[in-house]
């Protein structure tokens, strides 16, 4: 499935990308107790199906076959699709945007230098262990949104990345668990302003400014994705290629970034890990190259759609 969080009549709900369309889970539970005369239809299918992805993934792959199933059932129902749409079960693709997947993380953890054509040309030397660091949650932004070009730097970089949606709680897990502990995977943006980076051997100050965390545009859950591995990733500047590599480059791969993480804290429903950049970066050609007002970052990887966002100017 493709879980994404939407918006439609300012309100903000979780549902399922049907071809171009949306369908609300929740509602699609209520119309399904409705049909079935059970009392107070919508307070009793939000008990079951929660309207925001922190709650869902919390209540673990249970919830998701039984949204899975809820699917199958609105593509055989014989209500009316006008009946649907006017309950807010299917949502037209005029009627609603899409936000950033998991809205707000608890915590959003990334990894650096992890591919290694990538370590050659920042010039560093291949880890021994994950490079970790942080990303603040504020910095998540959706597809659409756009990326803030910071006032005081004109060193703004691309990174495009592989995100890992953890799916339930996951403390001290064996590498060959860990997929068990994935709800799924999505595009992200790295955005990076490298000279802040360096102010700080953390990184954090350079890597967590509003809207540097860009997601989306959905959630691929784990059951469609049989090999991560063979997932290949692309960025593109202007439509202009930067960065192509397979995601089985990556030097330390998801089962180990996670039992690595979980040795050290437990990892949380929602929770979202940027895995790592391959070659390509603005930072590393010659001459060097910089986002600037105007351009347009898109970032897509097998399966997972194309995550757009265009820079704009921003004074504060």
């Amino acid at each position: 499935m493709r879980l994404v969080t939407y918006k439609s009549l300012g309100t903000s709900r979780i549902g399922v990308l049907n071809n171009e369309e949306i369908i609300d889970p929740t509602r699609a539970l209520a119309l399904q107790f409705s049909e079935n005369n059970f009392a107070q239809p919508l307070r009793r299918a939000e008990r079951e199906i929660p309207s925001n992805m922190l709650d869902l993934l919390a209540q673990g792959k249970e919830t998701l076959t039984k949204i899975s199933e809820l699917i199958s059932w609105i593509q055989s129902s014989p209500v009316t699709r006008e009946k649907m749409i006017n309950d807010g079960v299917i949502i037209p693709s005029d009627n609603f945007t899409l936000d950033a997947p998991v809205p707000r993380p608890g915590k959003v953890m990334a990894i650096g230098v992890n591919y290694r054509a990538h370590a050659a040309e920042m010039e560093r030397e291949l880890p021994e262990h994950p490079t970790v660091f942080t990303k603040v949650s504020s910095c998540i932004v959706g597809t659409g949104h756009p990326i803030h070009h910071p006032k005081v730097s004109n060193m703004l970089d691309w990174e495009g990345e592989l995100c890992v949606v953890i799916g339930k709680k996951a403390r001290n897990i064996k590498s060959e668990n860990a997929m068990d502990y994935v709800a799924g995977f999505m595009n992200g943006g790295d955005i990076t302003v490298r000279d802040w980076q360096r102010h700080t051997p953390t990184w954090m100050m350079g890597k967590s400014w509003d809207t540097h965390g860009p997601t989306g545009p959905w959630i691929l859950t784990s059951d469609e994705v049989p090999s991560y591995k063979s997932l290949h990733l692309k960025t593109y500047i202007n439509d202009v290629e930067k960065q192509s590599a397979p995601v089985s480059d990556l030097l330390f791969d998801v089962e180990t970034l996670i039992e690595y993480l979980s040795t050290a804290f437990t990892l949380e429903p929602g929770d979202v890990i940027f895995t790592g950049t391959p070659a390509g970066v603005g930072q590393a050609r010659d001459p060097q190259e910089w986002l600037s007002p105007g351009d347009t970052v898109r970032i897509e990887i097998t399966g997972l759609g194309s995550l757009v966002n265009q820079v704009i100017d921003y004074e504060n």
